[in-house]
């Protein structure tokens, strides 16, 4: 290789040929899949910046690439193998050129991706990315890299996550990393380890920090949020410093700046508690949107995915959120279609549970069967493709008609909204979202990225609010 080192050698080692060497390497970070694989990404980018590497955006002046991969679904892997088929037209051109495979999939796959995709150098699961500048050392020595090892201490929360893409305006706090619900259909305990809380104190470090740079918005997130439980080292025990629970977290990061609104995803039916709800209450900078998953509205389907709770339970905690909140606090799900064995009438279930709660919006999936799950040794997937399709479809009418009712609702009335960005179509509107998250575009007149300014609504569709400014707040 070009830039291949002496064996001696490691990247970051004080020399100065060494630090020479590795100021010429440039780096090109790819995400896909959910949040916290964004977050993940900020953390690598925050790694590989101290080891002397330059960030790119064109990944074809890239001497390496990391593409950050998900693995809750089979179209997501087919994505990243797309991906690492364009990636390998550039090293057949740039031999030096070195390819590494991160997250759920890396950890999913481990050597098999090695083995079979022979465009990739490294793989590295989500717990190992401190490893980073060791797999690279041993690529550039000419070997194949490999860290799949899931910890169980691992939360990275002593490292500052660089902001890729960012606005400048809303960030990503990772505040937990795996996952201890074994749902039947879910990877995410195997590629992302039990859960651990990260501490809490770093947290609103962060949050501070964010704050301090001009942030507005922070969105604390994690696979289960509502689980948060840190507490610290017995010798640490002093003081304020005790045991902190997820309402405890949302309260001391609120308390940083009431002009710094504070979301958070995904919660757990089973986990949410009231004294939750009743904190979110409290702060005002604390957005009224939760987004709680219910995957089936039929309950034997909800037991065959080992998702803890029933129909009854889950309506119940929408009706506590509702008495508690007020109808105002915008609630979203997750919706899978087509579960193995799921008749007609179980999928008419789900459609009535949307009926009842109305969801503000949902993502909305067929079910796509992952190796190494419960669901894939125990039960047979065995509804047709169509007929997953079709009820998706369905699915997805339904919750047309009830975003666009609500969108309705919000017509001819004021709401306070975080100019984000400009819209997609026109530089001469801005996007933001209100505190419900729900999408609003208006004309730009003075107003600059990153103002609270408050807007009113005249127009909508199923996917969009749309209005003119009055006021900056």
């Amino acid at each position: 290789m070009q830039l291949k080192m002496e064996q001696t050698e490691r990247i970051g080692d004080n020399t100065m040929a060494t630090q020479a060497h590795i100021l010429t390497r440039k780096l090109y970070i790819e995400s896909y899949g959910c949040q916290m694989n964004t977050a993940d990404s900020e953390v690598v980018a925050s790694i590989m910046l101290k080891e002397g590497f330059i960030l790119t955006k064109d990944y074809k002046e890239a001497d390496l690439i990391f593409i950050n991969t998900c693995a809750i679904r089979d179209k997501a892997e087919q994505t990243i193998r797309n991906r690492l088929l364009l990636f390998n037209q550039q090293k057949i051109s740039r031999p030096d050129l070195i390819v590494g495979v991160l997250g759920c999939m890396a950890e999913r796959l481990k050597t098999q991706l090695l083995e079979e995709e022979k465009v990739v150098d490294l793989v590295a699961g989500p717990d190992s990315y401190r490893d980073l500048p060791n797999l690279i050392h041993q690529v550039d020595r000419g070997h194949k890299a490999i860290n799949t090892f899931l910890s169980k201490e691992e939360t990275y929360d002593d490292i500052e996550p660089v902001r890729l893409h960012s606005n400048g305006v809303t960030a990503f706090i990772s505040i937990m990393r795996g996952c201890n619900n074994m749902c039947s259909f879910c990877v995410v305990p195997f590629t992302r380890g039990r859960e651990r809380s990260r501490d809490a104190y770093s947290i609103v470090r962060e949050a501070q920090k964010l704050v301090d740079l001009g942030y507005k918005e922070v969105t604390l997130i994690g696979q289960n949020v509502d689980s948060y439980d840190w507490h610290p080292a017995q010798e640490r025990l002093t003081g304020a410093e005790k045991r902190v629970n997820f309402s405890k977290l949302l309260a001391m990061v609120a308390d940083i700046d009431p002009n710094l609104r504070v979301r958070f995803s995904t919660s757990h039916p089973k986990d949410i508690t009231d004294e939750v709800l009743y904190t979110i209450k409290q702060y005002n900078n604390i957005c009224k949107h939760i987004h709680l998953p219910v995957q089936s509205g039929n309950s034997r389907i909800l037991k065959l995915m080992k998702r803890t709770y029933d129909r009854v339970w889950y309506l119940e905690k929408v009706e506590a959120i509702r008495a508690i909140l007020g109808p105002d606090c915008a609630i979203s799900s997750d919706i899978i279609a087509g579960f193995c064995s799921e008749t007609e009438e179980e999928h008419a279930d789900t459609l009535s549970l949307m009926d009842h709660v109305q969801y503000d919006f949902a993502f909305m999936y067929y079910y796509s069967e992952r190796p190494g799950t419960l669901a894939a040794r125990k039960y047979p997937d065995d509804l047709p493709e169509a007929v997953k399709k079709r009820r998706l479809s369905e699915i997805i009418a339904k919750q047309r008609e009830h975003t666009l009712a609500h969108h309705q609702r919000h017509m001819n009335q004021p709401h306070k909204v975080l100019i984000e960005k400009y819209s997609k179509k026109s530089a001469d509107f801005f996007q933001g979202r209100n505190e419900q998250n729900k999408i609003i575009v208006f004309p730009k007149e003075t107003h600059q990225i990153g103002d609270y300014v408050e807007v009113w609504v005249t127009d909508c569709n199923a996917a969009t609010l749309f209005g003119r400014s009055y006021s900056t707040v």
